[in-house]
């Protein structure tokens, strides 16, 4: 009896002792969970701080863009040439497979490597409606509803930007050294001419085609610009006498 009665007195005297351990672990493990969790905030609050004051430029990675190239910051160069789509719809099976070994045979020859780019813009329906509208004048009543319907579901296609079109490019690019840009040029206009050859239509992008490409990635709610004067949509630096 008398040694059960010490046992219970040691077993009772341990738990006492385990007892300011655990409370210290568990204070040690909320206090570490909270330290953690600030130090994570105020990263995330650096991250932020940080992104709000990059520039576009810096977000873009783009250096500049003049002539045919768009520099980026580190120090690549790339070209671009856009291809102009093609209905397969209107072509024979066999039209189709010459199609399809014509291009194979160009594209062969060239050993470099290149990007494939599909992207969406907006498309400008109001020469459309335009037409419609002059329409009413000469149309009879049965006609002047029907225009008024098409007209009705022309403005809601346009307010919902729902009218897009598909535009296709090809990106190629090269670290940029003394005689870069000539010879990524000649790169770029061979690829073109290949497709050419292949009878399919395409376009060597110059500054404000850059310019528009850069939009249509990075913005898709982008209107295309129709000028044709750079000066007016891109802001140039003014060179000052010092």
């Amino acid at each position: 009896m008398a040694y059960c009665t010490e046992k219970n007195k040691i077993e009772s005297g341990a738990a006492f002792m385990l007892l300011p351990i655990i409370v210290l672990l568990l204070c040690l493990l909320g206090g570490g969970a909270v330290l953690f969790h600030l130090m994570k905030s105020k990263a995330k609050s650096n991250i932020t701080t940080d992104l709000a004051m990059q520039t576009a430029q810096e977000f873009v990675q783009v250096q500049d863009i003049h002539g045919n190239f768009l520099h980026t910051q580190d120090g690549w160069l790339m070209s671009y040439v856009r291809i102009f789509p093609i209905s397969l719809d209107l072509l024979s099976t066999s039209e189709k497979r010459m199609l399809i070994s014509k291009l194979t045979a160009e594209l062969s020859s060239f050993n470099y490597p290149f990007k494939f780019l599909a992207v969406s813009r907006p498309v400008d329906i109001s020469p459309l409606i335009s037409e419609l509208s002059a329409l009413l004048s000469t149309a009879d009543p049965k006609q002047k509803e029907l225009l008024r319907k098409e007209m009705l579901e022309m403005n809601t296609l346009t307010l919902s930007g729902e009218v897009v079109e598909r535009q296709f490019y090809l990106i190629l690019w090269q670290r940029q050294n003394d005689g870069t840009e000539r010879d990524l040029l000649d790169k770029t206009k061979r690829l073109a001419q290949h497709f050419e050859d292949g009878q399919v239509q395409t376009q060597l992008l110059k500054q404000q085609d850059i310019v528009q490409l850069c939009n249509l990635v990075n913005n898709p709610s982008y209107t295309h610009l129709e000028t044709t004067e750079p000066e007016n949509v891109i802001p140039f630096l003014a060179k000052l006498e010092v």
